[in-house]
């Protein structure tokens, strides 16, 4: 780079640590987007895989799960969209543990660039791969009966904030993929986590049909908030309390992860 070019990124520069940090954390995102680009087969099996479980729900299991009015596919989708993200999530941990395991961090650190944009591009990458795989599950839900209650714009606003939480996950499967010595081992760290929170949630069977010691986990854990919230906005109801709950996680979440995963980077990186 230029002396004018590196004064401009100086942090003493009027403006120019924030401008750093932001056009580092846009070119981080750029070269994960390029990954998926350059490997569709990692971006295939992301979308197959929520696919798999709305086939498998919806026709195998969906006729054993009773409710109490309403469609099946209409229950099932919301919580299909959250179970998406939520797994999703666990590409941070792996994409971090790998660039970690491969010495693509060190090598970043060799250049004039803010270590934050590490972080922030693996994440707001993630975030933009779930915008696909969420529009994927829209169509596949409306191929297999599941039909919007409300109103386009509750239902947008559903899904921006279904993608907040996801966002806020990435920064905790960061900490895990700081942690880890390999990418396999982050993936097998990260499942422990991801199914009794997925699983024993609302996304699939209403938490009135648990078991009673597991209800009140069930009712009250993060899945189940988002999955409420997204049910709420797309099928209607009252809205305001799962509202409230799924933001209260979402910002929760990011104030006490995203500074964790950075105290987390700085010690794996000194």
């Amino acid at each position: 780079m230029t002396a004018g070019v590196l004064a401009g990124r100086r942090p003493g520069a009027p403006g120019g640590r924030l401008r750093w940090v932001v056009q580092d954390a846009l070119t981080m995102t750029g070269r994960n987007l390029i990954h998926y680009v350059r490997i569709p087969g990692s971006l295939f099996f992301s979308g197959i895989q929520p696919i798999m479980f709305v086939l498998l729900f919806r026709y195998v299991f969906g006729g054993a799960i009773k409710l109490h009015g309403g469609s099946y596919a209409n229950y099932l989708i919301p919580g299909i969209f959250v179970q998406t993200v939520t797994f999703g999530a666990v590409a941070t941990s792996i994409g971090l543990a790998e660039d970690l395991q491969k010495g693509l961090v060190e090598r970043f650190r060799a250049l004039p660039m803010a270590r934050s944009a590490l972080l922030a591009g693996r994440t707001l990458a993630d975030l933009v791969r779930n915008v696909f795989v969420v529009v994927l599950i829209t169509g596949v839900g409306y191929a297999v009966g599941f039909r919007v209650q409300t109103n386009a714009g509750a239902f947008i606003a559903g899904l921006l904030l279904i993608l907040l939480f996801a966002f806020a996950l990435s920064w905790g499967f960061a900490v895990i993929g700081l942690s880890a010595p390999d990418s396999e081992t982050a993936q097998v760290m990260s499942f422990p986590i991801l199914f009794p929170l997925t699983f024993a949630s609302s996304a699939f069977v209403p938490v009135q049909d648990m078991p009673g010691w597991l209800q009140g986990f069930a009712a009250h854990q993060p899945i189940s908030v988002e999955v409420g919230m997204a049910r709420s906005l797309m099928l209607g109801g009252p809205t305001a309390s799962d509202l409230w709950q799924a933001l209260a996680w979402s910002f929760g979440l990011l104030l006490v992860l995203v500074p964790l995963a950075v105290s987390r980077f700085r010690h794996r990186t000194t």
